[in-house]
């Protein structure tokens, strides 16, 4: 085994292959958010739910993230991160089991919050790999994470189609259980203690320190904001483009649009680049460049008529730039965040999720709302409008330099 005396970046004792552990359990966790998405139909179906309110297969396991990014997460500050790891993942092995051999309405609705519960472990192992790592490569290292989380992302969607059209939506969260039990028997072997420095905070103090957080700490909130844009734009494109693909225009399968959807792997390639570039100081120069590139991705979307080889070639382009764009920017946000004070990590994690978050459901809404009553025309133009408005806000960082110089 080797450790930290071949990486120096790594405290004693540390092998160095953890990282590249970490990386594939934040994709391995953060796929349960998804796997139920293109499953929407055939979950409400098997259940007798309302099509009216079949998105709730899938919201109660956006709404039980959510819960645990804000209520949950900051104990990355307050308790052993080990533990707290194991707990959460251990938590989301029995609710998978539970969606696995839910025939019933409550029992489903149950485990699927619980899942999203357990999986926002994901936001405790990021800012503790963080704790890992020496300062020159805490971008490095978020950056392969955050690779790890958007192949994950990415995968979950066909697979869950594969293995449905293979046998049925059950076997998807059997395996998902089964491929967390095997991670979280890994992880209790392998995973490093992490006790954070001691404090004097209760849990309610500790939750109420993040509201301060959020309102004294400028660089969290910038980053937040322009992230929660671009996490809209990045839901706008994928709630929307399988409407557009099923289309007169396209007219795919299922099957089709799950190949699609693999497109988007290639732009989670460029984390490890965007975390070497923070690294090396150039934070605002890389933001422009994700922020430009993730609202061009949409001008090609219209370069040639829809539903032509070259439109569709585009189209794919399109994903791979928009997915680079949006990625980059998460872990520039991440390393920028993490930059702060240590002990704050996990509560500047779970708001910086947090804020991002409401960015993601706000696009994921507009995305079919638009479909709906614009076609592609009028979601594209919503896509486009979204990181440009992320950018004039990014711009205003500058402000003051420009008011100083204009003086002297």
């Amino acid at each position: 085994m080797s450790t930290n005396t071949d990486h120096p970046h790594l405290p004693p004792g540390v092998p160095s292959w953890i990282v590249p552990l970490l990386a594939v359990s934040v994709g391995v966790i953060a796929a349960n958010l998804y796997y139920a998405q293109p499953l929407i139909a055939l979950i409400a179906k098997s259940l007798k739910l309302s099509p009216s309110v079949a998105g709730l297969v899938t919201t109660l396991t956006q709404m039980g993230y959510g819960l645990g990014v804000l209520l949950i997460v900051p104990l990355g500050d307050l308790l052993e991160n080990r533990k707290l790891i194991l707990t959460m993942l251990s938590l989301a092995v029995v609710a998978l089991l539970g969606l696995a051999f839910s025939t019933q309405l409550v029992p489903y609705f149950i485990a699927a919050f619980l899942v999203g519960v357990g999986a926002s472990a994901v936001q405790i192992i990021v800012p503790y790999s963080a704790h890992l790592a020496h300062e020159s490569v805490k971008g490095r290292v978020v950056g392969n994470l955050m690779s790890g989380l958007m192949l994950g992302i990415m995968l979950s969607r066909p697979i869950a189609s594969f293995l449905t059209d293979l046998f049925s939506w059950h076997a998807v969260f059997l395996l998902s259980a089964g491929l967390m039990l095997v991670l979280t028997i890994i992880l209790y072997r392998f995973l490093p203690a992490r006790k954070p420095a001691s404090t004097n905070l209760k849990y309610r103090e500790l939750i109420a320190s993040m509201i301060h957080l959020l309102l004294n700490t400028p660089v969290l909130r910038r980053r937040a904001i322009y992230q929660a844009f671009l996490f809209g734009t990045f839901c706008l494109f994928w709630t929307s483009v399988p409407l557009y693909l099923s289309g007169p225009a396209y007219n795919f399968s299922q099957t089709g649009i799950a190949f699609f959807a693999l497109a988007g792997i290639a732009g989670a390639v460029v984390a490890p680049l965007a975390g070497k570039y923070a690294d090396k100081g150039m934070i605002q120069q890389a933001t422009t460049v994700a922020m430009i590139s993730a609202s061009l991705s949409f001008l090609l979307t219209h370069i040639f008529a829809p539903g032509s080889t070259m439109a569709l070639v585009f189209l794919v382009m399109a994903a791979i730039l928009l997915d680079a764009g949006i990625t980059a920017n998460l872990v520039l946000g991440q390393r920028a965040i993490f930059s702060l004070n240590p002990e704050q990590r996990s509560r500047l994690n779970g708001l910086y999720v947090a804020v991002l978050f409401v960015g993601g459901a706000f696009g994921s809404m507009s995305g079919a709302w638009a479909y709906a009553h614009g076609g592609w025309t009028m979601t594209s133009y919503i896509g486009f409008g979204l990181p440009v408005c992320a950018l004039l806000y990014f711009s205003t960082e500058f402000l003051p330099y420009l008011i100083k110089s204009s003086r002297e």
